[in-house]
């Protein structure tokens, strides 16, 4: 129970930290959240805990997967101002693509 309260803590202080720097830099913010601190975070506790270097590996590629397809959700930030989009439909149209990128992860993963 405290390692799991640990990870939350942790995670929340991560999130926290990228939002605030958001305001004040948000290059910095944006580069300290594509580093795979998460991933790092998560594959070491993921082992930690099932003690399983297969279901680690396995984790892992999965994670290498859906990388890109997650890149989906950011698309319609680079075309907003092109398309006069507002901030509704951005985010709405990247979830849209996030989740057409979940089906393309979840059919990629079954040949892993």
């Amino acid at each position: 129970m405290i390692l799991f309260i640990a990870k939350v803590v942790g995670a929340a202080l991560i999130i926290a930290f990228a939002s605030w720097l958001s305001g004040q830099n948000p290059k910095l913010a944006g580069f300290i959240l594509a580093l795979p601190l998460v991933s790092l975070i998560a594959i070491a506790f993921s082992y930690y805990e099932h003690n399983d270097i297969e279901k680690t590996i396995l984790f892992t590629k999965s994670i290498l997967v859906a990388l890109p397809a997650s890149y989906l959700f950011f698309l319609p930030f680079f075309f907003a101002k092109s398309l006069n989009m507002n901030f509704l439909m951005i985010y709405g149209a990247g979830l849209g693509l996030l989740i057409i990128g979940f089906f393309v992860h979840k059919y990629i993963a079954n040949f892993l």
